[in-house]
């Protein structure tokens, strides 16, 4: 596997000397200014920037479906392809207010395949892999062929952000029972009972969810003979988590930051870490999601997320709402003045500390 790029120390030295002689005490803007520096050393730029901003939500479906694991039916993720295409779902409506003024956010929708076909819509990509994946309880959720389709599909909307010129890039998902295929991958890769990581979901009352433990328990015994991280995918995963796989892995080889989403996508970020742990530096992490499993994942991948505002929506809705975080943390470390540009004393002081 092709390695990943590395972050520029020497941009991150002069991105902390610039810090340490802003017109404020070291340190007091806390995470804000860590955040600043990290994007100043992944972007190559003693500028950092959030302003062009690459979302793809990968939509599909899951044979587990038939489990009964949701409290939605099947359908809603073809009629969400459309829903996201024509404006009205949570992230097209934060992607718009990404994009004003100076700023830009592009929503990149992605079918990789879903029972309730919409067929072709205006703004949204088909790359369908299969109507969906199989009821992993009955055999593995996806062939060899289908797993290196969607981590490719993934890797292509990569290659689509960087031709659009993408300081940072946002994988969100759609699918019915994608948090049982979420739950049980995640399950596989650290050795967690379901019934530490299995929760509501689309809303499961406490029989749902119980019910839903049940379904990943059967599916854990039957593929306790994966081969390794990638067969765990192949058997456990779904095409939406597979791809969100290969856009973390392809983004960390050419050397575009990622904010990563909630439970799903960071269980996606998880498996990928997995896969080639030098894309780890290039994750970075928008909120805590509300979803049972999602602190013990986020334990496992030493990461701090930037918000905790109990959202489990997933569709790349959490991290949307950190972008003006970052962009915040950038402004800062842009266009502050200096001690010596401002005429204030204690720079000196500041430097010395």
């Amino acid at each position: 596997m092709r390695g990943c790029m590395r972050a520029d120390e020497d941009i991150r030295v002069a991105a902390l000397a610039r810090q340490s002689q802003l017109t404020k005490p070291p340190g007091s803007l806390g995470s804000l200014e860590a955040l600043a520096t990290r994007l100043a050393s992944l972007q190559r730029s003693p500028a950092p920037s959030a302003e062009r901003v690459w979302i793809s939500v990968f939509a599909a479906d899951h044979g587990v479906a038939a489990e009964g694991v949701s409290a939605f039916p099947q359908a809603v993720t073809g009629e969400m392809v459309r829903n996201f295409a024509s404006g009205g779902a949570a992230i097209s409506v934060l992607a718009r207010s990404l994009s004003e003024g100076a700023n830009r956010a592009t929503l990149d929708v992605v079918n990789l395949g879903t029972v309730n076909d919409p067929g072709p819509v205006p703004g949204v990509h088909r790359a369908i892999i299969a109507p969906s994946t199989d009821n992993f309880c009955l055999g593995p959720a996806m062939s060899e062929a289908q797993l290196r389709t969607a981590l490719a599909a993934g890797a292509a909307s990569v290659r689509a952000a960087l031709d659009a010129g993408a300081q940072l890039f946002i994988g969100g998902e759609m699918g019915i029972a994608n948090t049982t295929a979420a739950a049980a991958l995640a399950c596989a890769l650290l050795q967690r009972a379901p019934a530490e990581l299995a929760g509501a979901g689309t809303g499961l009352d406490a029989a749902g969810v119980a019910h839903k433990v049940a379904v990943i328990e059967r599916a854990l015994a039957l593929h306790a003979v994966a081969a390794d991280d990638l067969d765990r995918l192949r058997r456990l995963g779904g095409f939406e988590i597979a791809a969100l796989a290969g856009a973390y892995l392809a983004a960390a080889q050419a050397g575009l930051p990622v904010l990563v989403d909630g439970f799903i996508s960071s269980v996606a970020a998880l498996t990928a870490q997995r896969l080639n742990p030098g894309c780890r530096d290039w994750l970075l992490y928008a909120h805590r999601s509300h979803e049972r499993g999602h602190a013990a994942v986020l334990d496992a991948l030493q990461a701090q997320p930037l918000l905790d505002l109990q959202m489990r929506l997933g569709e790349a809705s959490g991290a949307a709402v950190a972008v003006p975080l970052l962009r915040l943390a950038c402004d800062l470390h842009n266009r502050m003045a200096t001690f010596a540009q401002a005429g204030v004393s204690g720079g000196d002081a500041a430097l010395a500390s």
